[in-house]
């Protein structure tokens, strides 16, 4: 397929995708426009010729899962243009959010694709939506919940603090849908990826003690890992970063062994000979089994189980009484169902969950011990300063991760956290802190959850 973009090139010479700008007729517009044309057509046949052109490990089901998220996407902006380098601003129309899409591709051989990205980003300056007043930011997206709730595609609860008082704390729709139990802001929601910040700190608070290396390897750690590779080349700094080049959990194999898989010790057995998708450090790409390698050298160095090291080293000092991984086999008091859209309607997310929550995500919490958690990272009780603020500032290309935490914003409007998706979960949590602001969003069903960056795009950011 990289061998025909010419002809890719010649069909999609008419295709409109843009709003502010338009799609250059150069190799790199090319792989960009097929890449928008496939999303916003979903036609997995054209998601199977993208990928096999930038030599994706990602199956065409991934990308139509991104497009549930996402909706139609448009580029708004071309940050960079040039024959055989292109980054876009595009929007997606489900949401005020915004990605960065970057390609580029061998000047010699312009077929040949030798960077990719799609990454999450901020709106640029240009773009940016009007800041509101206090009460009129509160009452927009009270009015986008409700207008979502009724649609039956919002279902969660919601959480702001602003300068340590409570501005919104509130529930909308159902913790059981058949009986019509009403959701209640203490009730307990899966996390998904928000459990890889709690990796981060505890990896960091090692670090800060001196039994961790950021540049340490793998091999240093886990001296019998398979891959010889990854042994060598892949470090700490790689695995929070998310450039080590050590893939997905998700898929066949983790469908097919999905009850098997107890431990950390069954993750690294069943996937630690895999070679890497990339040479360690030279691209970045969202890896959960970069965590889950993060969670067995944190039970090495520790010599502790990595839920016990992160309960108390995390989570009790923080005061998060109502977190943790237990098992999906235990009754855990107030964690809620999930349900995931299947054939349009609202079904049971139970066969598709983890055994138990890992280090890369699949525990769950609650709203308050997540502002827990953010008043314990705001205030030094989890992390040194230096170790804290080298984690919350990006440290990828494209300016949108740090160790273990998505970042956001500049000067004031720079905030910090992380969001989860998978079906019948979507979370996230956003730490302002400059603005002093915590914003806070759970919900039992399906990604996209978009009320956090709607309220964050227009929250003021001065009193």
């Amino acid at each position: 397929m990289k061998r025909i973009i010419a002809a890719i090139g010649v069909c999609l010479a008419t295709a409109s995708f843009a709003q502010g700008a338009e799609i250059p007729h150069t190799p790199a517009g090319h792989v960009l426009a097929l890449f928008l044309d496939a999303m916003n057509t979903a036609n997995a046949a054209k998601l199977q010729a993208y990928v096999t052109l930038v030599h994706g490990k990602s199956p065409p089901s991934v990308y139509l899962d991104l497009r549930t998220v996402t909706g139609d996407l448009s580029v708004l902006k071309l940050e960079k243009n040039e024959p055989d380098h292109i980054v876009a601003i595009v929007g997606e129309s489900l949401s005020d959010d915004v990605l960065r899409v970057e390609y580029q591709v061998d000047p010699k051989d312009p077929a040949k694709v030798v960077f990719k990205q799609v990454a999450t980003a901020d709106r640029p300056e240009d773009l940016a939506l009007p800041r509101l007043s206090q009460s009129e930011a509160l009452k927009a997206l009270n009015a986008r919940a409700e207008s979502l709730a009724v649609q039956d595609k919002w279902m969660g609860v919601m959480l702001i603090e602003s300068r340590g008082r409570v501005l919104l704390e509130k529930a909308w729709g159902y913790a059981d849908r058949a009986a019509k139990i009403p959701l209640k802001v203490s009730d307990k929601f899966r996390l998904g990826s928000m459990n890889k910040m709690f990796t981060a700190v505890a990896a960091l608070q090692l670090v800060a003690k001196g039994r961790l290396s950021l540049d340490g390897t793998v091999g240093q750690y886990l001296l019998d890992y398979p891959n010889h590779e990854i042994a060598r080349k892949a470090t700490i700094r790689m695995l929070l970063t998310h450039t080590g080049g050590t893939g997905d959990i998700f898929g066949d194999a983790f469908d097919k062994h999905r009850l098997e898989l107890k431990n950390i010790s069954d993750y690294v057995k069943l996937y630690g000979s895999r070679a890497p998708e990339f040479p360690p450090g030279s691209q970045t790409d969202y890896s959960n089994f970069g965590f889950i390698l993060l969670g067995a050298i944190i039970q090495k160095v520790s010599g502790e189980d990595y839920d016990d090291y992160v309960r108390k080293h995390i989570f009790e000092p923080a005061g998060m009484t109502d977190t943790g991984s237990l098992p999906e086999t235990e009754n855990v008091p107030g964690r809620v169902p999930g349900y995931m859209l299947k054939d349009g309607k609202w079904v049971s997310n139970a066969a598709t969950l983890p055994w138990r929550g890992t280090p890369a995500g699949g525990g769950y919490s609650t709203l308050t011990d997540l502002l827990r958690f953010a008043h314990a990272m705001m205030d030094g009780t989890l992390l040194p300063d230096d170790l804290r603020n080298a984690a919350t500032r990006s440290e990828t290309k494209g300016d949108w991760y740090g160790y273990g935490f998505e970042v956001h914003g500049n000067g004031v409007a720079h905030n910090y956290g992380h969001s989860g998706g998978a079906p019948g979960m979507a979370t996230e949590l956003r730490i302002y802190p400059d603005a002093k602001t915590v914003i806070v969003a759970l919900a039992n069903v399906d990604p996209p959850l978009t009320l956090v960056s709607y309220y964050g795009n227009r929250m003021p950011l001065k009193p």
